[in-house]
């Protein structure tokens, strides 16, 4: 493998650094510091800089979905969100579920996820299926993951 195919793949194991990079906003030689590449590290600061040129621009789309708060989630053997037998659904329970129906998909659960641990928001469940997003949180946490997923469906990277 060559340092420049080296560089690349290892860029791609840190999707953080990748988004970075198509944003524009990465010092080559820092991250070349980072990555573990062996050889020169003004060679893999290079190779970073060439593979940034390559990946299209950051961009981020905005969503058009409805997004809805439910609370008194308990678990279940089904509900709004199951895996691998363990559910969620209304009743009784003490956790939120923040549903979001529209223009929603795996990208979109990404993005939300993000934001809601950068907003320290541990969700329970999440899942993702046609045009519905399901985020399972503590119910303590109910009205701010709901904006923080609102925000994040306004830009979704692309």
């Amino acid at each position: 493998m060559t340092q420049a195919a080296a560089t690349r793949a290892a860029v791609d194991d840190h999707p953080f650094l990748r988004r970075a990079l198509r944003a524009g906003v990465v010092n080559h030689a820092a991250a070349a510091r980072f990555l573990d590449v062996d050889g020169d590290e003004d060679a893999v600061a290079a190779a970073v800089r060439r593979y940034g040129e390559e990946l299209p621009g950051f961009d981020a789309d905005d969503r058009d979905a409805h997004v809805s708060m439910q609370s008194g989630l308990g678990a279940s053997d089904d509900g709004l969100v199951v895996v691998a037998g363990a559910g969620f659904e209304p009743g009784e329970g003490d956790l939120t579920a923040l549903l979001a129906d529209g223009d929603v998909d795996s990208r979109a659960l990404a993005a939300a996820l993000e934001r809601l641990h950068a907003a320290g928001v541990d969700p329970v469940a999440a899942g993702v299926a046609e045009e519905s997003l399901v985020v399972v949180v503590e119910r303590r946490d109910g009205a701010d993951a709901l904006r923080v997923v609102e925000d994040a469906l306004d830009a979704v990277p692309a």
